[in-house]
């Protein structure tokens, strides 16, 4: 197999969220390999500072503003995508938002929103940027999930809701595409000294235990690029699933070899206030 810079130099890659945390640390991942970067994010000017920082990089980046969840904002990125570049070699489905509480706790409008952008911003990227790959017969679709996609903890339900739904459309679209020779690849990350907890929606005890969650992220201090390095392993071999952080690989093991003990400690009413 070719090595990271001879697989990816030139490969026209799209990442949403690209502003910050894993967004902009695969961009820097991919950048060093000399994948061509189409880098998309809702705030303009951390989107252009990811580019700007890419291009000091010698990589060819370019930024986009554009709302993953809005239909019609993700047509019209995808039209001028497709006029200038044609089929993507790589789309990396990355952008997320945190909801925390538990399910009595959190609104309607907090699941609207949480399902708009992790559920639909996927959904939009995959219905958009998948048929030119299609006719192309190549490309690889990466769809950044969480251990929270195979693993329900309490207190996130609606996030956790919309994480397993992307497991889901992610193991049914490789499923459907791998006769086109197109693969597409789960990310679950674990815990990652990201934004996504300090920005993300928090309510009932979950919202009053916010800043030391997020004290506790930066003292894990497991950081982006080890997802970024992921994403590129599981492109270059097309890998199924790919959990990330030491916590994740767990978890995961635990979900497939011992449920029962899983379920239980997640009932627990003493060990579940350990979780962080």
């Amino acid at each position: 197999m070719p090595n990271a810079k001879q697989f990816f130099s030139g490969k026209k890659t799209l990442i949403t969220g690209a502003g910050s945390g894993i967004g902009r640390a695969t961009a820097f991942e991919l950048a060093g390999a000399g994948a061509h970067l189409i880098l998309c994010d809702l705030n303009r000017e951390a989107v252009e500072r990811t580019a700007t920082l890419a291009r000091g990089m010698g990589a060819m980046a370019e930024a986009h503003v554009v709302d993953v969840s809005d239909w019609d904002d993700m047509q019209a990125l995808a039209a001028k995508v497709h006029k200038v570049h044609g089929a993507l070699d790589i789309l990396v489905n990355n952008a997320g938002v945190g909801l925390g509480g538990d399910f009595l706790s959190t609104t309607v409008e907090d699941w609207q929103w949480v399902i708009g952008i992790n559920l639909m911003g996927v959904v939009h990227g995959c219905k958009l940027f998948a048929p030119a790959m299609v006719e192309r017969k190549a490309g690889h679709i990466v769809n950044v999930a969480s251990a929270a996609g195979y693993y329900a903890a309490p207190d996130m339900t609606a996030y956790s809701a919309s994480k397993h739904a992307v497991m889901g459309l992610t193991e049914s679209l490789r499923a459907e595409l791998a006769v086109h020779d197109i693969g597409v690849s789960a990310i679950c990350p674990g815990i990652i000294n990201t934004n996504i907890v300090a920005s993300g929606r928090m309510r009932g005890s979950t919202g009053q235990n916010q800043d030391k969650l997020v004290a506790f992220y930066r003292r894990r201090n497991y950081g982006p690029e080890h997802v970024a390095a992921a994403i590129a392993d599981a492109v270059r071999h097309n890998r199924a699933v790919t959990p990330v952080s030491p916590e994740a690989w767990l978890l995961y093991g635990a979900k497939r070899f011992t449920p029962g003990i899983l379920d239980w400690v997640g009932r627990n009413p003493v060990l579940s206030k350990l979780r962080p």
